[in-house]
């Protein structure tokens, strides 16, 4: 389709002027970019979710023959309720089938009485952490299917010119990117755009072998702008403000453009409103467990976007998970179950009685035990599940997918 060596003339940008011209639906001023780099940075000690690298082996799924399966609803949510009540500062849960819902439970605090009393709902806004990669994927996804380009093509040609390609970068592709195969291994959570960059200098030697690692993701939002046509990849910045403006433009350029693609093409036709990488006054902030002590605020996390940084309700990725796996307005209900059978954007793939769950977990914690912790299940018969809590589980921080997941299959019920 193209090939990976190339020489493409540079455009060299001077002036907001000519960086008005260069961009595509996206305004970058001066006053934009002082508010950007002035933004604070949230990663000292950060730890966020390891996929499968963390949790239980997969059970072995035994099927009777000749007999038929049930999901005892009740029974699911009572054993919930008894496995998380008094062991998170707070959750919530929602649970619906082809669409509605069919079971709610939230409890304690999004916010503790001493940091002003708020309640969980479905509604309540948390850093989702890695559920991002779930969104990320699916505008992934999408775009790659309407530009016709295959998840096997590689990625070089979209990424920017003036970045280093370090050994076997030239080999990764964007299925790599999507499953966590692609050889990229930062020793940690941080995937900001330097990172990125230095990372992608350095190359790799481990492509096809499973890695959990957040800039994965971060470079789809990057190459999510470069295809779609926000900004070329041959655009070089160099204007007078800020200091290193190259870097710090083509940053702010693909974060907008990215949170504006999920925005047009995800949130819009789930009718999903508000959804950001701030962290507005109403959101839930994160405990420890046993809480003691004022909650966290993770911050604004738009320079991580790609990996992590949306705030959504259990509803805002409830809606976004309905219309992506059935209502074919972002994908077709095909293409979208093919994404699922991918694993782009999915932790655990995992066999049931009742058909095959597809599972993203998300977690987020500081240094002192502050944690935010989201989980999205697509499971069989058409159900969707999102679970959000902000503390860890219980005092010796149970690995939440486990208790969640576990307690889901043990309700499957011969009939």
């Amino acid at each position: 389709m193209f090939c990976t060596t190339f020489i493409r003339e540079q455009s060299m940008v001077t002036t907001f002027d000519e960086l008005a011209r260069e961009v595509r639906e996206i305004t970058v001023t001066e006053t934009a970019l002082r508010t950007y780099i002035a933004l604070p940075r949230h990663l000292p000690s950060i730890r966020s979710s390891k996929g499968l690298e963390e949790g239980q082996a997969l059970p072995e799924i035994k099927l009777l023959p000749g007999v038929k399966y049930r999901f005892d609803l009740e029974g699911f949510g009572n054993a919930l309720s008894a496995a998380l009540k008094n062991e998170v500062a707070g959750y919530v849960i929602r649970l619906r089938h082809h669409g509605h819902t069919i079971y709610t439970l939230d409890w304690n605090w999004a916010k503790t009485p001493t940091d002003g009393s708020e309640g969980w709902t479905p509604n309540v806004r948390m850093h989702v952490a890695s559920c991002s990669k779930l969104v990320t994927a699916i505008a992934m996804t999408r775009l790659l299917h309407h530009r016709h380009i295959s998840p096997d093509t590689t990625i070089i040609s979209w990424l920017p010119d003036y970045w280093a390609k370090g050994p076997g970068v030239d080999q990764i592709s964007f299925r790599n990117l999507m499953t966590h195969t692609s050889g990229f291994n930062t020793g940690g959570s941080d995937s900001s755009f330097n990172v990125m960059k230095t990372q992608v200098a350095k190359g790799v030697t481990t492509r096809g072998t499973y890695h959990y690692e957040n800039m994965n993701f971060g470079l789809c939002r990057i190459l999510l702008s470069t295809i779609n046509g926000n900004v070329a990849p041959s655009a070089v910045f160099s204007l007078p403000f800020p200091p290193n403006s190259n870097d710090v433009i083509w940053d702010f350029i693909t974060i907008n453009a990215y949170a504006n693609y999920v925005r047009q093409h995800l949130f819009k036709p789930s009718d999903v409103v508000g959804p950001g990488f701030d962290h507005p006054a109403h959101d839930a902030l994160a405990y420890t467990f046993p809480v003691s002590g004022i909650g966290w605020n993770s911050g604004d996390l738009s320079y991580m976007s790609g990996g992590a940084g949306w705030h959504m309700s259990a509803d805002d990725l409830l809606n976004v998970m309905g219309t992506f796996r059935r209502k074919s307005t972002i994908l077709s209900e095909a293409h979208a179950q093919q994404m699922l059978q991918d694993g782009f954007g999915i932790d655990l793939i995992q066999p049931t009685q009742l058909g095959t769950l597809y599972n993203k977990n998300g977690l987020w914690e500081d240094g002192s035990g502050h944690v935010e912790q989201s989980l999205a299940y697509f499971l069989p018969e058409h159900m969707e599940m999102v679970v959000l809590a902000n503390s860890p589980i219980g005092p010796t921080n149970q690995f939440f997918r486990d208790v969640v997941t576990n307690i889901y299959t043990a309700n499957i019920k011969p009939v």
